[in-house]
């Protein structure tokens, strides 16, 4: 398949949907962005690998602790990316980190017919 790379923030509510999302597809890789709370807390029967970063630095500083977290991790050109978790900062933080990564981003969400590209 692809890499998945997800926002996994603090509120616990959103985690039902990504693990979901983990589970219900056969991923090269798992990548979620979150915190040591995240780290320490969620749970996923499949391998994952954390980049855990501090949300409430600044933007700029964001993008670029993101950016090198994933750096060198992504394996394919595109990765599948879920936002449902985290903050609108997170989200910028994120995609702008993948794209001065240089690397295409297909949007999936869990629905109720299984797991879908938006």
């Amino acid at each position: 398949m692809t890499d998945l790379i997800a926002c996994l923030s603090s509120d616990e509510k959103s985690w039902a949907h990504v693990a979901r999302l983990i589970k219900e597809q056969d991923w090269t890789k798992v990548l979620l962005i979150t915190n040591d709370f995240g780290k320490k807390n969620f749970k996923s029967e499949k391998d994952m690998e954390f980049i855990v970063v501090d949300a409430k630095k600044p933007v700029f500083e964001l993008i670029e602790e993101i950016r090198n977290g994933l750096k060198g991790k992504i394996t394919d050109i595109e990765v599948a990316l879920n936002l449902v978790s985290g903050s609108g900062k997170e989200h910028m933080a994120i995609l702008s980190a993948l794209l001065k990564l240089g690397v295409g981003v297909r949007l999936m969400a869990v629905t109720k017919d299984g797991v879908k590209e938006l």
